[in-house]
């Protein structure tokens, strides 16, 4: 797969991943977001035994076992952040 197609479908599911936990961000941040739900999605299809042997092979599983991690990834961030505001108030 190519860079550019990696980069337009991280950014399309780490957007989606956002907006699902109510995170409005821009497209850097989406395509971060993305990559990391990547990372994520693939080791937990691993430790679930659902991986497939390689990382850059598209597939619907692939895609959304990148979304459950784009969405995880951003909880994590939402978690963050409401940590970060209560110790400023």
């Amino acid at each position: 797969m190519s860079l550019i197609l990696a980069l337009i479908l991280g950014g399309i599911i780490g957007w989606l991943g956002a907006r699902i936990t109510g995170r409005d961000e821009g497209i850097f941040a989406s395509i971060v977001i993305g990559i990391i739900g990547a990372i994520i999605g693939g080791a937990l299809a691993n430790a679930f035994g659902s991986g497939t042997a390689g990382y850059w092979v598209l597939s619907w599983s692939g895609v959304l076992w990148t979304l459950v991690g784009a969405v995880i990834f951003s909880a994590i961030l939402n978690a963050l952040q409401n940590r970060s505001h209560q110790h400023r108030i």
